[in-house]
């Protein structure tokens, strides 16, 4: 009969911490609270492109190809940077890092201020990309030094639903930016507000008590500083699951960022208001699933429930389910089912995000999260520099724009079934927690 295992604690030589009973727990929740506004307007600023996307082209005349190569270039550093990014996060302190991108965030909307033209846009995009590659998984690395393993689950999520809030807040507000004032204008209010958020968080934004890179005075155990090869903790299944993951959730991201508020306009004939309250909706609807889910993660986790069940797979079964959505929607022949699917293609895939970093660091030492996180982001959000490309030559090669957008749906739906399957069956901490720290 075999041996029953109890679910291992990760790197149990290594404890957290308390924090200062005097100011820790409220100051975690300050930070939380800047952290969400960090992610706000990072999804805003990845936003603004899209959501300009019909009169930025129209003015400048360009083809469905040129702008999907204009929203691609957001990618060319995006996944280098949050490598490098994230080997750097074990010397620089998260304060530093998150104000350095934060002020590179309002930079890199500047030139389309002064030069309306394609290589403006494709530099302004590139230099947002390398300063946001590292934004998610710096600032959850951030976020992990203020909250204790079996209570990221809610903070996590409230990390994430910055996304979804940056979309649910920016798509109304930045499409009203553009409609009264031109479409520069909401790249000229995003600068303001990134600048601001990087001086409230250089006072606010210290680092937190829990995650180390060591252990604290008195910790005993071979395994206080315990560090494994980076080829072994990138290898195991839980990792390369979570990369799945994050992989097929990216794709439908950046789908949904470069290409739904043009289909809703040009294929499903939604006014720019409709549109943006549309896609508020479906961000209203992932804030809800994050919501949710999340805490109860925490609650499953703190009562024993093996993480693969917990965290891992929620994240290929809500990948998954996102592909049958994508795969179906363009069929759908009554508008009702056809929103409604469309919602969930670009919405379930949500919850995602803050389950795959949770099971990354199940495996993970404290002091290589950083490290790790970083190669993680990189990896999983490759998408960003395909799909929105891959999309408008589709589309400029079918013989007509309704043709282009299923190929490109089904092509979608292809890729996120493939990675939520993976993420599904290969995500088990337990398991790999034995195998890259064997008890002795």
């Amino acid at each position: 009969m075999a041996t029953q295992h109890p679910r291992p604690a990760a790197y149990p030589n290594v404890p957290d911490p308390p924090p200062d009973p005097r100011s820790g727990r409220r100051h975690a929740w300050l930070v939380t609270a800047l952290i969400v506004a960090f992610m706000l307007i990072n999804y805003a600023d990845k936003s603004v492109l899209g959501l300009a996307a019909v009169p930025i082209m129209d003015e400048l005349h360009i083809s469905n190809s040129t702008y999907g190569l204009i929203s691609s270039s957001f990618a060319v550093l995006f996944s280098l940077s949050g490598l490098v990014v994230g080997f750097v996060s074990a010397r620089v302190s998260s304060r530093v890092l998150l104000v350095a991108m934060a002020a590179v965030w309002a930079v890199a909307q500047l030139p389309v201020l002064f030069v309306a033209s394609v290589p403006a846009l494709v530099a302004g995009r590139v230099l947002l990309g390398a300063a946001e590659g590292p934004a998610a998984p710096m600032s959850m690395h951030a976020l992990y030094k203020w909250f204790p393993e079996d209570r990221r689950g809610l903070p996590s999520a409230l990390q994430i639903s910055g996304a979804a809030l940056g979309t649910l807040i920016a798509a109304p507000v930045v499409t009203w930016l553009i409609t009264a004032f031109g479409w520069r204008s909401a790249f000229g209010v995003l600068a303001a507000t990134s600048a601001v958020w990087s001086l409230l968080w250089w006072r606010a934004g210290h680092d937190g008590p829990y995650g180390h890179a060591s252990a604290p005075a008195g910790a005993s155990g071979s395994g206080s500083a315990r560090r494994l090869p980076y080829r072994r903790l990138l290898l195991n299944g839980t990792v390369t699951g979570s990369i799945a993951g994050a992989f097929g959730a990216s794709w439908a991201l950046s789908l949904s960022q470069a290409w739904l508020p043009a289909y809703l306009r040009t294929q499903l004939g939604m006014s720019p208001g409709t549109a943006a309250a549309f896609i508020s909706g479906v961000s209203a609807f992932s804030f809800v699933l994050l919501l949710v889910v999340s805490p109860l993660v925490d609650a499953l986790n703190r009562r024993g429930v093996r993480s693969r069940w917990s965290s891992g797979a929620p994240q290929g079964i809500s990948v998954a389910l996102a592909a049958l959505a994508m795969a179906t929607f363009p069929f759908a022949g009554a508008r009702p089912l056809l929103l409604a699917l469309v919602t969930l293609a670009f919405g379930a895939h949500a919850i995602t995000f803050p389950l795959h970093y949770m099971t990354t660091a199940a495996v993970v030492p404290p002091s290589q999260r950083g490290a790790v996180f970083g190669i993680v982001a990189a990896t999983g959000t490759l998408p960003g520099l395909i799909a929105p490309y891959l999309t408008g030559r589709l589309l400029d090669s079918a013989s007509s724009q309704s043709t282009g957008y299923i190929h490109a749906f089904l092509v979608s739906a292809a890729v996120m079934m493939v990675c939520g399957l993976v993420a599904l069956t290969a995500i088990r901490p337990e398991r790999d927690i034995r195998r890259l720290l064997p008890v002795e």
